[in-house]
Parts: C-alpha cells; sequence; structure tokens
C-alpha cells in the first residue's frame, strides 16, 4: 500500500513562497535605501555645485567692484594731489604779489609823510625795518615827518630819531638825521602812539 503526503508537500511549498516573498521584500527595502542615499548624495552634490557657482559670481563681482573702487581712489589722490599743487601755486603768488607790493606801499607812505622844507638822501631797508637819512632846514619839518610816519597804518609806533647833526651848507645850517621806523606791510600798525622828542637846534644825538 503506497501513502503519499499531500499536506507536508503543500506545507513546503508554501513555506517556500513566503521565504522568497521575504527575500524579495529585504532587497526591495535594500534597493530603495540605496536609492534614496544616491539620491541625498546627488541632491547635496548639485547644491554644493550650485553654491559654488553662486560663491563664484559673488567674487568675480566683488573682484570688480574693488577694481572700481581702486579707481576711484587713484582719481581722489590725483585730485588731492592737484588741489594741494594748486594751493601751493595760490601760496606762492601770494608771497610774490605781497614782496611786490610792499615796497610800493612803503615809498608811497613815506612820500604822503614828507613835508616842506625836509628831502631825503637815502633809504634801506632790512626786512620790516626801515632807516631813512634825510636832510631838513628846520627841526619842526622833521618833527612834523616823524608824526606823519606814526600817524600811518604802515609804520609801527613810535618811530624813532636815531640822530639829529646840524651842518654847515653852502645855503646854511642844515640839519642831518636818520630815522628808524618798523614797517607793516599789512597796514595794521595799531601800537599806541608815542610823540618822538625834537632834538635841539644845532645838538647831535646818537
Amino acid at each position: 500500500m503506497i501513502r503519499i503526503n499531500l499536506l507536508g508537500t503543500e506545507r513546503a511549498r508554501v513555506s517556500s513562497r513566503a521565504g522568497i516573498t521575504d527575500a524579495q521584500k529585504i532587497t526591495a527595502a535594500g534597493l530603495l535605501i540605496l536609492l534614496l542615499t544616491a539620491g541625498y548624495i546627488g541632491w547635496t552634490y548639485w547644491s554644493m555645485r550650485q553654491e559654488d557657482a553662486r560663491l563664484d559670481q559673488e567674487i568675480a563681482a566683488g573682484e570688480l567692484e574693488a577694481e572700481r573702487l581702486r579707481g576711484v581712489l587713484s582719481e581722489v589722490e590725483r585730485f588731492e594731489n592737484y588741489r594741494a599743487a594748486l594751493a601751493q601755486r595760490v601760496a606762492l603768488i601770494e608771497q610774490l604779489r605781497r614782496s611786490q607790493t610792499g615796497p610800493v606801499h612803503l615809498l608811497d607812505e613815506i612820500s604822503r609823510a614828507l613835508p616842506d622844507r625836509l628831502w631825503l638822501v637815502e633809504l634801506t631797508q632790512k626786512g620790516d625795518e626801515v632807516s631813512i637819512d634825510g636832510r631838513t632846514s628846520t627841526l619842526s619839518a622833521l618833527t612834523d615827518f616823524v608824526a606823519n610816519l606814526q600817524n600811518s597804518q604802515y609804520f609801527r609806533r613810535p618811530v624813532e630819531i636815531v640822530s639829529s647833526v646840524t651842518e654847515i651848507d653852502p645855503q646854511g645850517e642844515l640839519e642831518k638825521f636818520v630815522v628808524r621806523a618798523i614797517f607793516v606791510p599789512g597796514g595794521n600798525a595799531l601800537a599806541p602812539a608815542v610823540a618822538a622828542p625834537a632834538p635841539p637846534a644845532g645838538q647831535g644825538r646818537n
């Protein structure tokens, strides 16, 4: 008598099918994880490439801006140098103008201060100090000359009579005098006035 266990065979088939299904599930899950990992890696790489490209653009823009600013700074430096040179020229021109007009003002003020019966022989200027040699027929004319200089805004007070000596001339007695004054080019001699004493007639003072 032959006995066949169909139930055991069916159980074996079911078990085999169940085993295949689990293996496929594991394989599918592994593949899914692998795909997700590859996708994440790809997305990360793409993001990094995008960020790298953006940074490159920013760096290029920054270099262009730096180049523009260097040009601006160069232009500003050139302008500052030009302004400094122009200021030096203006100062030099002003200095030359003062040096040229100073003697003109000096001679003009002295000529205005000259009274009658008094004339000049020599005028010497060393810096702001002026020495005036002259002759006069009267001491009052010398006193008036000193007073006129002191009343001018171009001579600092007091104007000093350095010497006054009587000398004999074919035309009579003359007073030979030397006057010293401090010339103020700006015309701002505001020191208080001090009257210069007139020397006695016929008496020299050194």
